[in-house]
């Protein structure tokens, strides 16, 4: 496991870009963590470095954003999801293997989480801004 720490957005989602570079174009990156933790300036950050142009945005009310640039990038919000029925009708299992999967809420469907899945846990640090990452499942360059 990987200890990083982010003192602003900006530093979140550079730790985001720095991941993309280890993907080769299929994982699941599974995140944690509460509101206002930075998960969608993280996912913002790995979809810049996976060539993504377009604005990323919290896919709450979509619950599936689609981005492309090297690869597809699958934004999933799963705060929602609260059985296996919600989680067939996001077609979350039609989209496995078909690019990267990015995951808010990851806690919610636990269980279905690939084997390999990445996880990125991420918490309060000392002050307001700062978040600390842990991130277990791959190896940052």
């Amino acid at each position: 496991m990987q200890k990083l720490i982010s003192n602003s957005p900006a530093e979140t989602e550079a730790i985001g870009e720095r991941l993309a570079k280890s993907l080769s174009g299929t994982e699941v990156i599974a995140l944690f963590g509460g509101l206002g933790m930075g998960k969608t300036a993280f996912t913002r950050g790995l979809a810049r470095g996976l060539g993504v142009a377009d604005g990323v945005s919290s896919p709450t009310f979509a619950l599936v954003n689609e981005y492309a640039g090297r690869c597809a990038v699958y934004h999933f919000d799963m705060y929602r999801v609260t059985s296996w029925d919600d989680l067939y009708s996001t077609g979350f299992f039609d989209y496995l293997d078909n690019g990267v999967l990015v995951i808010e809420w990851s806690e919610n469907i636990e269980g279905a989480l690939p084997d390999n899945a990445i996880r990125v846990t991420i918490s309060r640090g000392e002050h307001d801004d700062s978040r600390i990452f842990e991130i277990e499942g791959v190896e940052l360059t």
